[in-house]
């Protein structure tokens, strides 16, 4: 059986309700994985999702900010929420997949990091070191409870774009908050506790520029195109082999009223 994972940082999932139905009309992903749903549990909009057959819905949310959700066609159990720097955001969510005929479950981790803030100084900024700490609890997390030692994957917004060619200008990033040796090299060793394949660069090579992200501040994000690739998945070694393509949905950016982000999916064949 062939699986579609799809993450996407929606910004708001009752504001932009209408571009999700739009991309599960179009795209149709078995999972679709969401960040910034910025609203309590209570008022997600389930029926919209179940509307388009997934039955199977999973969420941690909170007023205002943040918020992650899971919407799947396949069904799901041992949901689990994790917190992480005792801050009570709602930031993590994962289920585990069982896909009809298959004996091995996968699970899926979906997550939202921390921007950090404008300034990259943790001494004197307080939304950076929390975003650092952040990445250190993920990395310490997957090493003690061994995450991707079984079939996993592992999607978000984790708001670091580690490559020279995830950013329009790795010189003139180098100093701007998601693209800062420190986080990228916090991200690698998170990326490196599974171990963990990054599969979006499994299909397009280091040296080739890769973008998810394009600022609102951008008068025409298209033509300027300087773009970030701060939205992940990511899979455990034992699913490597299982990789059957992936899909950046870039016109979503172009869309009314859209988010910054774009969808990402991975395809596997199991």
């Amino acid at each position: 059986m062939r699986l579609s994972v799809a993450t996407w940082n929606i910004n708001s999932v009752r504001l932009r309700i209408n571009l999700v139905e739009r991309f599960l009309a179009e795209h149709r992903p078995d999972v679709l994985c969401l960040q910034e749903t910025k609203c309590r549990d209570a008022e997600f909009p389930l029926g919209a999702f179940r509307q388009f057959g997934y039955e199977h819905i999973a969420i941690n949310g909170q007023k205002g900010y943040h918020g992650v959700a899971i919407a799947s066609k396949v069904p799901i159990s041992l949901i689990e929420r994790r917190g992480f720097c005792d801050k009570g955001d709602a930031r993590h969510i994962a289920v585990t997949l069982a896909p009809e005929g298959r004996e091995r479950p996968i699970t899926v981790h979906n997550f939202y990091v921390p921007a950090g803030g404008d300034e990259p100084d943790p001494t004197i900024n307080p939304k950076f070191e929390h975003k650092l700490a952040f990445l250190d609890e993920m990395a310490a997390w997957m090493t003690s409870d061994g995450v991707a030692s079984q079939d996993a994957i592992l999607v978000g917004d984790l708001n670091v774009a580690p490559l020279e060619h995830d950013v329009w200008s790795h010189k003139a990033l180098l100093k701007i908050v998601s693209h800062t040796p420190i986080e990228v090299e916090k991200l690698g060793l998170a990326q490196g506790a599974g171990p963990w394949i990054d599969a979006l660069r499994r299909y397009v090579p280091d040296d080739q520029k890769l973008y998810t992200w394009w600022s609102y501040r951008a008068p025409d994000w298209a033509k300027a195109n300087k773009g970030r690739r701060l939205d992940h998945i990511w899979v455990s070694e034992s699913l490597g082999e299982r990789l059957d393509g992936m899909t950046i949905v870039r016109d979503a950016r172009g869309w009314e009223r859209p988010s910054d982000h774009v969808p990402v999916l991975v395809h596997l064949e199991l």
